[in-house]
């Protein structure tokens, strides 16, 4: 899908606030409401936008562990990704993972109570022989920058 100066204007409104008005998103793209509202649908319906959500501060909640982990699988067919993925997609403590090129397969980050909740997720892992041949934990001391607001007009290209 091909996006112009104000697919990437309406965008940008609609990730940095979820909640916009009608109106005051027209504003920010330079459209009128009814035309605005309309492009705002065919980003929806392109897949373009997948979803609006809350940003949480999980330590407001509670004490959180952040942690980072590198994993490399012991055998690479298709089959060993797939069960890998499956498992790691049914662990709600695993908010992300990445299938990775270099020397690891796979960056998981992973939010627990503390660091004993994170080892019994990690021995869960393994007592399940999910093929995972070695990892590495990286403890998150200190968030220094973690955006969810993508540049999408610095990579998508504006007409601008």
């Amino acid at each position: 899908m091909k996006l112009d100066a104000i697919d990437l204007r309406i965008l940008d409104a609609v990730q940095r606030d979820g909640r916009i008005t009608k109106l005051a998103l027209a504003e920010k793209a330079g459209l009128s409401p009814t035309p605005c509202w309309m492009r705002l649908r065919k980003l929806e319906k392109a897949g373009v936008i997948i979803g609006y959500h809350a940003r949480i501060a999980p330590r407001r909640i509670a004490p959180v562990a952040s942690v980072m982990m590198e994993v490399t699988l012991a055998n690479h067919r298709q089959a060993d990704f797939e069960r890998f993925e499956r498992a790691v997609a049914a662990i709600p403590e695993i908010v992300a993972c990445w299938s990775v090129g270099g020397g690891v397969d796979y960056i998981l980050k992973i939010m627990t109570a503390d660091i004993d909740a994170y080892q019994r997720l990690v021995d869960g892992l393994l007592d399940r022989e999910l093929g995972i041949d070695r990892y590495f934990t990286y403890i998150v001391t200190k968030t220094v920058k973690e955006e969810t607001v993508l540049p999408v007009s610095s990579f998508a290209g504006s007409d601008e």
